[in-house]
C-alpha cells in the first residue's frame, strides 16, 4: 500500500472513465479526442526513491492576509424594551426626520446624527423616513435604504440595533434605532 501518494488507476476504472468521458461535452462546445484503446496502467517501478520537496521560490510566497475579525452583529429589540417604548414609558432620546431629502444627503446627515447621538450619550432614536411618494414615483427610497446604511460595517460601532417603529412613533415609515456607548 502506497500512503500518502497516488495509485495508478485499473483498468476498470479506465474504462470507466473513457464512457463517462464520451457522454459529456466541454464548455467550449468542441468534443475532445477520446482515444480508442484504454491506456495500458504503467507497470509498477522496482522500487522508487523518495521525491525531494523543493521549497517553493521566496517570490512566489504570498504574504499571509491579515484576520479581521467580523463587526458586531445587529441585536433585536427586546419585547419589553419595544411594549415600554410604544407605550411612552421610556424616553426617544433623540429624533432625525429625512423626508424630502437626497439619498446622498440623508445618508450623510444619517451618519452625522447618529454619530451625535453616541456622542451625546443618546441610548434610542427614532429616524424617520417615511413611507415613501404617493403620487406614483418610486415608492419609499429611504424607507428601502435606511436599513442597509445602519446595518453597513461602518456603522457596526454605532449601532447596536434596530426596528420598525410602533403605529405611535410612525409606523413603517420610522426606525428606532439603538445606540452603541462609547467607550
Amino acid at each position: 500500500m502506497n500512503r500518502g501518494g497516488k495509485r495508478p488507476p485499473t483498468v476498470e476504472e479506465l474504462e470507466l472513465w473513457t464512457k463517462v468521458t464520451e457522454t459529456v461535452t466541454p464548455f467550449d462546445q468542441q468534443r475532445l479526442p477520446v482515444s480508442e484503446a484504454p491506456p495500458q496502467p504503467p507497470a509498477p517501478p522496482a522500487k522508487l526513491k523518495p521525491a525531494k520537496k523543493t521549497p517553493p521560490p521566496a517570490a512566489a510566497a504570498s504574504p499571509k492576509p491579515a484576520v479581521r475579525r467580523p463587526p458586531p452583529t445587529l441585536s433585536l429589540m427586546d419585547r419589553r424594551t419595544r411594549s415600554r417604548l410604544s407605550r411612552g414609558v421610556t424616553s426617544i432620546d433623540m429624533r432625525i426626520d429625512l423626508h424630502g431629502l437626497t439619498q446622498a444627503t440623508a445618508e450623510a446627515r444619517l451618519k452625522r446624527f447618529l454619530h451625535d447621538a453616541q456622542e451625546g450619550d443618546a441610548r434610542m432614536v427614532l429616524v424617520i423616513t417615511g413611507k415613501g411618494a404617493a403620487d406614483g414615483g418610486e415608492r419609499g427610497v429611504l424607507r428601502r435604504m435606511v436599513p442597509h446604511w445602519l446595518s453597513a460595517a461602518d456603522m457596526r460601532a454605532v449601532v447596536v440595533g434596530f426596528e420598525e417603529a410602533s403605529r405611535s412613533h410612525g409606523g413603517a415609515g420610522a426606525l428606532y434605532v439603538r445606540v452603541r456607548r462609547l467607550r
